[in-house]
């Protein structure tokens, strides 16, 4: 049982085999971690140069296996989250001379399988978003139609969709194209976010202002440190321990509301998922 005798759940962490993969995991649970969210790495992380939706499969396949294997070493379980990062249009378009609007079918036939596994019932969400850069009108106009694409395919299986998007605190847009495909807005979830956010559910970055702030607005959230396993950048985005340790933060400033909105009912509500029977007595 952890030390804080309630879940504690990090929204979005990559784990890489070849970099510190279970071993990070084992980190998290030693500091009072209990339950995770795995997200695909970039497809270009694995060397995979997709031409076909098909040729997305592997990478899949990866995350599913590290999320077997983390779930044997937390005290309750890891989830994945799978799909195309919003920044394989830039690689597309400007490394290999894709149009946009191929760039677009490519990315939005990678989000279709992993659809699949999403309506077996083996990812809990999907993944999306649009570059957190500047881009040309073109190739914000594909990103847009990639994540309308991807809430499509999230109302149609069912599951939440995590999207990577530029620094804002209104996807008010974005809340309007789910509500359009029939998936609720609020199992939308901006992953890194800050302490505000609307149009859908915020995945809080752990820095301690944004955390106040997230708070202080009552509104669900989860928290998240966007790891990213990379041992060209270790610790990146911020490292293991960082949830656990923000929630034992909280726990001493008094907001056990706060850490059960973010670890129990805004992940059921979200994702479908039971943080609390999942954690091992």
């Amino acid at each position: 049982m952890t030390d804080f005798e309630t879940p504690v759940l990090d929204n979005h962490m990559h784990l890489d085999a070849d970099n510190r993969g279970l071993e990070a995991v084992d980190e998290f649970a030693r500091s009072g971690g209990t339950h995770l969210l795995v997200v695909n790495k970039p497809s270009w992380h694995h060397g995979v140069e997709a031409d076909t939706g098909e040729e997305f499969r592997p990478v899949f396949e990866e995350t599913l296996r590290l999320v077997s294997e983390a779930s044997e070493r937390l005290p309750g379980r890891a989830w994945p989250v799978l799909g195309v990062h919003p920044g394989l249009i830039s690689r597309l378009v400007d490394e290999r001379d894709f149009a946009p609007g191929e760039a677009r079918e490519l990315m939005c036939a990678g989000i279709d399988v992993a659809a699949e596994y999403a309506a077996e019932g083996r990812a809990v969400a999907l993944k999306s978003g649009r570059p957190h850069y500047d881009v040309s009108d073109e190739v914000w106009a594909a990103s847009n139609a990639v994540i309308r694409h991807a809430c499509e395919r999230a109302a149609e299986t069912g599951v939440a969709l995590q999207l990577h998007t530029e620094a804002t605190e209104d996807l008010t847009d974005v809340a309007e194209w789910a509500e359009d495909a029939g998936l609720p807005p609020e199992r939308v979830v901006k992953h890194y976010a800050s302490g505000r956010l609307d149009g859908v559910t915020k995945s809080v970055m752990c820095q301690k202002g944004y955390l106040e702030t997230a708070v202080e607005v009552g509104e669900p959230f989860l928290m998240e440190t966007d790891f990213v396993d990379d041992a060209d950048r270790p610790g990146a985005v911020m490292g293991p321990k960082t949830v656990p340790r923000r929630v034992r933060w909280l726990r001493e400033n008094g907001h056990d509301d706060a850490i059960s909105l973010a670890h129990v009912e805004t992940p059921e509500a979200v994702y479908g998922i039971d943080t609390r029977g999942t954690l091992d007595a």
